[in-house]
Parts: C-alpha cells; structure tokens; sequence
C-alpha cells in the first residue's frame, strides 16, 4: 500500500461524501499501512472525523500533528507500534485500542490514561480502573519529588549556577526516585521527569504546596498502617482488611510469635508483617467469592543479575494474576472461561523484531484442568500462544533452568513432557515442538530438574512417591520410563507432594510421612544406588510440620537465603531456616527440627465476616525474601513483607 489519497478515504469513509470534511468514520484496516503512509496534510482536511480504525497495519509510530484533534474513537489494534505520546494530539479520545502491538507495556496503558483525560474505555475495558492507578502512582511520585527536591535543595551551595543546579535536579530525580514495580519503571521515570520540569519551572511552588497544612502530604508507604487497604486495584480486586489484634512485625529483642528459641538461644531475626490481602482471582467478579481455590505462584525472574524482582504470578480458577507486592496493584489479568489453573511458570526470552531489535520478553506459561499451556506475554498483556499438551489436565509444569524454551509438562494422564515453546516468530507466534515424554506409574504433582545437573535427570514428587528420569537429549529413546525410584523408609510408595531443592545437593520433600518435612542428599543417595531401580533416601534432617493428613500443600524454597517454606490447613506459614541444621556434624538428631518461625494467618475481614482461618496451598518468597506470597483456598492471595 502506497501513500494515502483523498479518493481512497472517501471511499472508505462514512457517511459517503465528495468532501474530506463530511467524513465522520474512516476505516484504514488491514491496508498494510506504514507510518510514513499517515499525511498530515491529507488527514487534516478530516475536520470532523469522530473514528479512526487503523487496525491491522503495519504503523510502527503515530505522526505527532495529524490534525485530527476533534477525534473520540481510535483502533490501532495490531500494529508495531511501540510508543503512545502521540496520542497527546487527541484531546478529546474516549476510546482507545492497543491489543496486539507486542512492543507496548502495562506502562504504555498507564500514559495513554494520563494524556487522555477524556479516556473511557482502553482495549475494551472500563478505563476507570487504570486511570485510579495513575491519580494513585501521580500523588506518590509527587510526594516523593517534592521529598528529593527539598533534600537537593539542603545540598546547594550559594554560588550554584540555577540552569545547572536545575538540570542536576532533574537528572537526580529521575535516578534516585522509585516507586513501584520493575514492569511499571518506564512510566514511573517519564512521570518523575515531568513532575521534576514542572517543580523546576515553578521555582519550587509544588513544596508549598505540599507544606499546606491543610493539604497534608501522602503518607509514605512505609509509615502506612499495616495491611492497608490499597486503592490502586480493580474494583473486582478486593483488598481485605486484616483484624488489628493479629499483625506480625517482630522486633530481634523479643520471640517470633509461636517461634522457638533456638539450640543455641539465638532469636529468629525475620521480622515479617501482612501487607495486601486480594480477592482477585473470583468468579464473575463477585466479591462475595471466598471458595475458588488458589494453587499456584511464582515469582518474575529478575531481569539484570543481582536484582530482586517484587512481581508475583497468580493462578486459581479461570484466571491469571500479575501482581505487585509493593503496591498490591493486579498489573494484568488473563481469564479462560471453563479452565482452572493449577500451575504458573516463568521464562524469559530473547525475540528478534521485524526491525531486527532484540528485545527480552518475560513469558508466563499457565495451564490446568484442559490441558492447555497459555504462553503469555505479560508486559504486553496478551496470550501469544497455545500448546495442546495433554489431553488431561496438567497438575504442574516448570521451565528448564538452563534451556530458557524448554518446558516440562505433567499431567493426569501419567506422563511428563517436555517441549521446546521455541522463539515466537514475527508474527509474535509459538511454535512448540515434543521433544522428550517420560512415563509415570502415577500422576505427578511436582517437578524439580536435579539443581547440580537440570539437564540430564528430573525429579518429580507424584502420587506413589518420588521418581527420577533421565532427560539428557542426546540419548535415545524419545519415549522413557522411570529411571529410579526414591524410597523413604518410612512409608514407601506414599504420596509426595512438596518437593524442592534448597542448595546444589539438599531436597526438601513433603508426603512421605505425616507431620514432617524430610530434607536429604541427592549425591549422596545417587551415589548409593548402583544399578538398583529403586534406593533408600539419605536423610540429613526431618523438619517438624502440621500433624493434619490433608495433601497437596506445596512447600518451596528461597535458595538464596537457605530457607524452606510451607503452608498449613490453619492458614499458617511456616519458615525453616535450615542453614544451621546443614552446619551440624552428622549423623544429626533423629527427633524432628522446629521451625524457625510460624506466621499465624491475620484473620482479613471479607463480606463483613472475619475469615478466622484458611488452607494455604502455597507459599513463595523472591529471592532477597522481601516479599512472601500466600495462596489460599478460599480466594485470598496474602501478601507479606519483611520489615
């Protein structure tokens, strides 16, 4: 397609007319548009075009002076595009649709509500919701850039040249001020800029404004009540209120609540308090929703080395949640109606535009009762593809810690496989391919590739006990069995449903037996099992646990810290600090090591009634354990935060 012609947008146009300026409807789609096809000087004689659709083109900017600032609808669903400050120009918009331009963000979203303050509806969707989270993250950022200027101001010296001292500003607001989570850090610095000019220009008028002690400042999140309602969710995302008599923030002068002191008398030094509490996973969007059941999470790997990420995923009944733990802001929600998710997975992957950029896509894989893996691209808020994997429904999956499109599926129907999810092509599709199944003689529940070698063997926890395959790739055949079998001496054969590495060699296991949790040796188990298909754990320790028979309470472990995690049927979560265990000289104490720390559920308020307790299915911590997660049975996701 050629520049545009004033014959072709009559043609296209409604009403029907001989003059640009009747035209009231226009429909560009699917014209293989460029941007540079966009003439301002054409499209400006538009005087009074109301809709635009510019859908299925090929635009990777909007020109900036169109001349069409009379407009209220505009497509420009599934393009390239991959900036929204052009949308500035159209003063009047109230609906907007960016669905399917995979270069724009959750941040994207959030400018095109600031520059249109006449926006209704953003891709379908009611934008009120959107519009309160930036009034909300506006009044914070400008809080905390009125804080900034009056500590640079303390800073200057007399003979500070004013253009220089501005500019430093500047620069130094938008380096040092931060609010909000990493997926948001786009639009957070854009608006620090702007909020940083706008205090510059008005010689500081923003600080009296702030000092007006009949505008007292926003409280700073960290001076907030704890557990505090958040106003920056959608109104289907109800934030709870937990009872004040049942907070947690320990002091290291005095015991953990329900802790034990230790061996060697020293304190527990966690110090945990409840943050958010969401009921953002229910059905029809009741609030009156406490049953759908939430099984799964997992933390957004952290995009540059070093760095902790604060985004947690969510799944339980027909959605998928991406939220922050900060703010407790539900960035992205994905619903499949007739599906119910059991298992999350991250990954992220290096995509090649048509341009030839890179860019680093952070991919969630999402699947359940219909066997299906979603691949959603999150930043984007989108699903970019579906693999028919199962004809069962899938219990868990995990990527390869070491192949970032290799991914482990396992399913009811008694086998695991794994698949490469490849790169999405330029059309930002997947092409998945099988690459391996392996056998069950019962249905898994939790995979874990061996952390010392993820890409030749792969545990999983499964209804008759612990297993083990071999899935090195370049060994045949495609189709295998089991290669060994873990037995706990215990209770062989039983169910295990917790299943974790908490170093290179440690596995934390849960199921074999009631009431403990069971830590051993994978080298030193290997190392003992010859050409037997079947070999007795090497047991390091027992951790002491819920006596309840109840299953499917999965554990984890946040690596980095030495920590093994846990929720019970009473809504607890219980914390194990097993570094001091590790240092004990063998062989250790047979009777089974307390927990270093017990949070007792806070009994949140729901519909008017105390929600006095709950089954927390799972529990997940970021690696610096900033932020703890909790999943429940009775649709609340419970948020912690380390004091």
């Amino acid at each position: 397609m050629g520049p545009l012609s004033a014959r072709l947008l009559m043609q296209r146009g409604r009403p029907k007319s001989d003059r640009l300026g009747k035209i009231r409807c226009l429909d560009l789609a699917g014209l293989s548009l460029l941007s540079e096809h966009l003439d301002p000087k054409l499209l400006c004689r538009l005087t009074r075009l109301r809709e635009l659709d510019l859908s299925n083109n090929q635009l990777e900017t909007l020109p900036p002076n169109l001349g069409l600032s009379h407009l209220r609808v505009l497509r420009c669903a599934n393009n390239q595009l991959s900036d929204v400050t052009a949308l500035c120009q159209f003063p009047e918009l109230e609906e907007l649709s960016l669905e399917g331009n995979p270069f724009l963000t959750v941040s994207d979203n959030l400018k095109a509500s600031f520059l249109l303050p006449k926006l209704r509806k953003i891709n379908g969707k009611d934008a009120s919701v959107t519009c309160s989270q930036v009034e909300s993250l506006n009044r914070e950022l400008s809080s905390r850039v009125t804080a900034h200027w009056k500590k640079f101001l303390a800073t200057l010296g007399p003979e500070e040249e004013a253009k220089k001292f501005q500019a430093d500003f500047v620069r130094s607001a938008v380096r040092d001020v931060c609010y909000g989570p990493e997926s948001l850090r786009e639009f957070t610095q854009w608006r620090v800029r702007m909020i940083s000019e706008q205090l510059v220009a008005s010689g500081g008028a923003q600080v009296c404004e702030a000092d007006d002690p009949e505008k007292p400042p926003e409280v700073a999140p960290a001076s907030k009540p704890r557990a505090r309602a958040v106003g920056l969710k959608r109104p289907e995302d109800v934030p709870l209120n937990p009872s004040s008599t049942k907070r947690v923030c320990v002091t290291p002068s005095a015991p953990v609540e329900d802790s034990p002191v230790g061996p060697d008398g020293s304190q527990p030094a966690l110090q945990m308090e409840p943050l958010h509490f969401l009921q953002c996973h229910s059905r029809n969007n009741s609030p009156q929703d406490l049953k759908t059941q939430l099984w799964a999470c997992a933390f957004e790997p952290a995009w540059e080395e070093g760095a902790t990420s604060q985004t947690v995923a969510t799944c339980g009944g027909e959605a998928v949640c991406v939220i922050d733990c900060q703010t407790g802001i539900v960035l992205h929600k994905y619903k499949a109606p007739g599906e119910e998710f059991f298992s999350v997975a991250w990954t992220t992957l290096t995509v090649v535009t048509q341009a030839g950029h890179k860019k680093r896509w952070s991919v969630l894989a999402a699947a359940g009762l219909r066997g299906l893996v979603r691949l959603l691209h999150v930043r984007a808020g989108f699903c970019c593809g579906v693999i028919r994997a199962h004809k069962k429904a899938i219990a868990t999956l995990c990527f390869s810690p070491t192949h970032e499109t290799h991914l482990f599926t396992a399913s009811y129907d008694k086998r695991i496989i794994l698949w490469d999810i490849g790169v999405p092509n330029h059309d930002y599709e997947f092409q998945a391919s099988q690459l391996l199944t392996l056998d069950s003689s019962s249905i898994p529940l939790r995979l874990c590739p061996v952390a010392s070698c993820p890409d030749t063997y792969l545990l999983a926890g499964c209804e008759g006990g612990c297993c083990c395959w071999d899935v090195r790739l370049n060994q045949p055949p495609k189709r295998r069995g089991c290669e060994v079998e873990f037995i706990f001496s215990e209770a062989s054969g039983r169910r295990v449903d917790g299943l974790a590495f908490v170093n290179e060699d440690v596995v934390a296991s849960k199921g074999s037996s009631l009431g403990t949790i069971c830590l051993w040796s994978w080298s030193q188990t290997w190392a003992g099992r010859g050409s037997q298909s079947s070999v007795a754990v090497v047991v390091l320790a027992r951790l002491q646990w819920s006596p309840t028979k109840l299953a499917y309470f999965s554990l984890s472990t946040c690596i980095d810290k030495g920590l093994v995690l846990c929720g019970d049927e009473e809504g607890s979560v219980w914390i194990y600090d097993i570094s001091h265990i590790m240092k004990q000289p063998l062989p250790l104490l047979a009777a089974p090591q307390a927990p270093t720390q017990i949070l007792k559920w806070p009994q949140p308020r729901a519909c008017g009634q105390t929600v006095t307790k709950t089954m927390v299915n799972m529990v997940v911590a970021n690696a610096a354990f900033t932020y703890l997660t909790a999943l429940t049975d009775s649709n609340i996701v419970a948020i912690w935060r380390r004091c």
